[in-house]
């Protein structure tokens, strides 16, 4: 018998916005916020360039978030670029990114539900020039209801994801749970 965190979490869909990058429109939900922070990571880690990752936060974060540079996936994107000596905002022919998100977490709630601090889990997988690389990666975010969309939340950040590769006991252990439904 394999040992689980939970039963999987569905997620919801978005209520389609025209004109949005990043899917929004997620129901006031501690599960609308963690759809809202999978579709951020997706659209952000798309790839692998911290330029695309930092628009995707500077869309998604309230005034008074804290910095984008605090944050687990723009330093390893930073560091991803670096280690194989891309400039960032650069285009590379032969280089595929993708962030698989495939587990979730939801921390905690507060303020009537308004505030939900939600975690992904997800595999990270880069290749360039036919040299590829997998990393099981996590990232946590705090994230406030404004009324009609869930956005970064002001105020300090949240603590680091756990990261783990999907699926094994460090993550079960975690909390992360399998995602089921849109994304």
């Amino acid at each position: 018998m394999t040992r689980t965190a939970g039963p999987p979490i569905a997620l919801p869909a978005p209520a389609l916005r025209a004109g949005r990058w990043i899917p929004d429109g997620f129901p006031p939900s501690p599960e609308g916020a963690l759809a809202q922070l999978v579709a951020f990571n997706q659209a952000g880690m798309s790839g692998g360039d911290p330029d695309t990752y930092d628009r995707a936060y500077a869309q998604s974060a309230l005034p008074g978030a804290s910095s984008v540079a605090d944050s687990g996936l723009h330093v390893l994107l930073h560091e991803f670029r670096k280690a194989a000596q891309l400039a960032s905002g650069d285009t590379t022919d032969g280089l595929t990114v993708r962030y698989d998100v495939t587990h979730g977490l939801i921390k905690g709630t507060a303020d009537a539900g308004r505030y939900v601090v939600a975690c992904t889990l997800g595999q990270f997988t880069a290749d360039y020039q036919g040299q590829g690389t997998s990393v099981g990666v996590g990232d946590c975010q705090a994230l406030r209801w404004t009324g009609n969309s869930w956005r970064i939340s002001p105020g300090a950040r949240a603590a680091y994801a756990p990261s783990a590769w999907p699926g094994t006991t460090e993550a079960v252990d975690a909390g992360y749970r399998p995602l089921s439904g849109a994304r």
